[in-house]
């Protein structure tokens, strides 16, 4: 039973459900689904297909991951950043709207799913702390920013094409002059009446005498109230009539596809994508989950998650939709209605499965410059500026990361901003390592600790020199230790022992132990002796049968103060 639930992570929860349980989690559902319906279609436009996949997406994929994940928060379903770049990867290979693009876009979900379960069997998910939080915050605004952008043209009711900035401004700029204008009049109502509701509304429940149950329940529904309002007074007065584009009729039959789209050419050239759609994903999703996980006192198995996110992607490819993950808003508005467990996914994918049986007449009026104002008021959230102004005085390196990342991201495009973005981390990485922080040390009078003699005062003898290293050797960084320590014996003619401090070296590799072998030679030929001290035992079992510590011209010492102690004497 252990390794079947750790298999099944719902098993866990389930043998402890009880009745009171059921009833939060219906109640949550309800509140839950009424909500997250506008949200789901609108991040299906985001990505280039018709509204009502994004409710396909919130079906099968919730209800795989309430069994196979292992968070009891996480709600999984369509989120902004999946889609735009779901657009991105699908929009080189066929035309939006068209069959070919609907089938890309599926192939796409199954592609995600099965990169996320390889990245499972191989236990790779490590591979994910590449992406250093620079990146991410830098991918994070220019994705935001550049949705917001491209829902412009929703919102102004002109004809606008392009996924990065230059060409979405310059086709924004030359349709300008044919903005309709009751859906402009609709955009700027519709977006000043969210931005109130989402300020005040919970303070105006209270006020009328809401208990704090029904605030918490209904206080985010705001949205819900304006997209019906909307969609009622778009009915009533037949504005569709006067230029504002509505969702129209939709179908609850799934999306035709042509399977002969799909070749290995095509699958060659989407790979990419998956993979990044695969991880970026994963990130945001285990971020989220370890986040409320830590508030509820549980834990979170990242292994297991990308198996969870993967059967999720392949079951939104069978429902016909397109690549999901675990979303910020999404779990945020889960928690607030109330959620207990997993259970909360499962009973939602059930009510809007039944939606889209029976209720999706109702969607006929709906204007996409709502779901638009919606989106755009949803990212502007995601624009970090706060963390470039963080890193510019904390670290201007990381913080010139970032400003790169964003820019090529808005200019070029989400896979190559992330790519350079990783690159340039990895290259910045690198660098560091290969520029270790080498001190001379001195000890720090009346004790057995030794300090940097620029730091502190300390004592030293002429003839001893102690260097440490606080970095890991290896090939990056062997020749600059190799430099430095034959520059400072070149400059103190009066030492005779030279003691390589080691308590911050955790790792040594080949050519970090010749290049040690080559400095007992040279300082051998100058007649000092090389010692080392405070030697870890890892390090110490790769060391211990090398020709080093058979050539060494000192000794290894247990620790710094028993060196210095018998050097003193000698």
């Amino acid at each position: 039973m252990k390794k079947l639930s750790k298999f099944l992570p719902a098993l866990t929860w389930l043998k402890n459900y009880q009745a009171s349980d059921l009833k939060s989690d219906t109640v949550a559902s309800v509140v839950f689904t009424i909500m997250v319906i506008p949200q789901s279609m609108a991040y299906a436009m985001l990505a280039g297909l018709p509204a009502i996949t994004g409710l396909y997406a919130s079906i099968l994929p919730s209800i795989l991951y309430s069994f196979f994940g292992t968070s009891r928060s996480l709600a999984v379903g369509p989120v902004a950043l999946s889609s735009v770049m779901t657009a991105s990867a699908v929009l080189p290979f066929a035309t939006a709207g068209s069959e070919q693009y609907t089938t890309i876009a599926i192939y796409l979900a199954f592609m995600s799913g099965i990169c996320l379960l390889v990245l499972s069997l191989l236990r790779l998910g490590f591979l994910t702390n590449l992406l250093s939080h620079p990146v991410i915050s830098g991918f994070i605004s220019a994705s935001a920013l550049l949705i917001v952008i491209g829902q412009l043209k929703y919102l102004f009711g002109i004809e606008a094409h392009g996924d990065t900035l230059l060409p979405l401004a310059e086709s924004l700029y030359t349709n300008i002059n044919n903005t309709n204008l009751p859906t402009f009049i609709l955009s700027l109502i519709s977006i000043l009446s969210l931005l109130l509701i989402r300020r005040y509304f919970s303070f105006f429940l209270n006020k009328i005498g809401c208990s704090k149950r029904a605030i918490q329940l209904f206080g985010k529904s705001g949205p819900l109230l304006v997209v019906i309002s909307a969609t009622l007074i778009v009915a009533a007065f037949s504005l569709e009539n006067m230029g504002i584009s509505i969702i129209g009729g939709i179908s609850s039959k799934p999306l035709e596809i042509n399977v002969e789209v799909i070749s290995w050419k095509v699958t060659k050239e989407l790979l990419p994508s998956a993979f990044l759609i695969s991880i970026v994903g994963f990130i945001g999703s285990v971020s989220v989950a370890q986040s409320f996980a830590a508030k509820r006192n549980q834990d979170i198995d990242p292994n297991q998650e990308l198996i969870g996110l993967g059967l999720a992607n392949i079951g939104s490819a069978l429902c016909g939709a397109f690549p999901v993950t675990g979303g910020f808003s999404r779990t945020v508005l889960n928690v607030d209605c109330g959620s207990k467990s997993p259970m909360t996914g499962i009973i939602s994918a059930l009510l809007i499965l039944l939606i889209l049986l029976f209720l999706t007449p109702l969607f006929y009026y709906l204007p996409k410059a709502i779901l638009a104002a919606i989106i755009s008021i949803s990212m502007m959230q995601l624009v970090n500026i706060q963390d470039l102004r963080y890193l510019w005085s904390f670290s201007k390196k990381e913080a010139y990361l970032l400003l790169i990342t964003f820019s090529i991201v808005m200019l070029d495009g989400m896979e190559s901003g992330l790519i350079v973005g990783v690159v340039l981390s990895i290259l910045f990485f690198l660098w560091h390592t290969s520029h270790p922080h080498i001190a001379v040390v001195g000890r720090l009078p009346g004790t057995e600790h030794f300090r940097n003699i620029q730091r502190f005062s300390v004592e030293t003898n002429p003839s001893i020199l102690t260097v440490r290293i606080d970095e890991n050797l290896f090939f990056a960084n062997a020749s600059i230790l190799e430099e430095k320590l034959q520059y400072l014996v070149s400059q103190n003619s009066d030492v005779r022992h030279l003691i390589l401090m080691c308590n911050a070296i955790n790792m040594i590799d080949a050519s970090a132990l010749q290049s040690l072998e080559k400095i007992v030679y040279r300082l051998a030929s100058l007649g000092v002796k090389l010692h080392l001290s405070e030697v870890k035992g890892p390090v110490m079992d790769r060391i211990k049968n090398s020709p080093l510590v058979n050539n060494l011209s000192g000794k290894v010492f247990l620790t710094q103060h028993q060196a210095i102690k018998e050097l003193e004497a000698e």
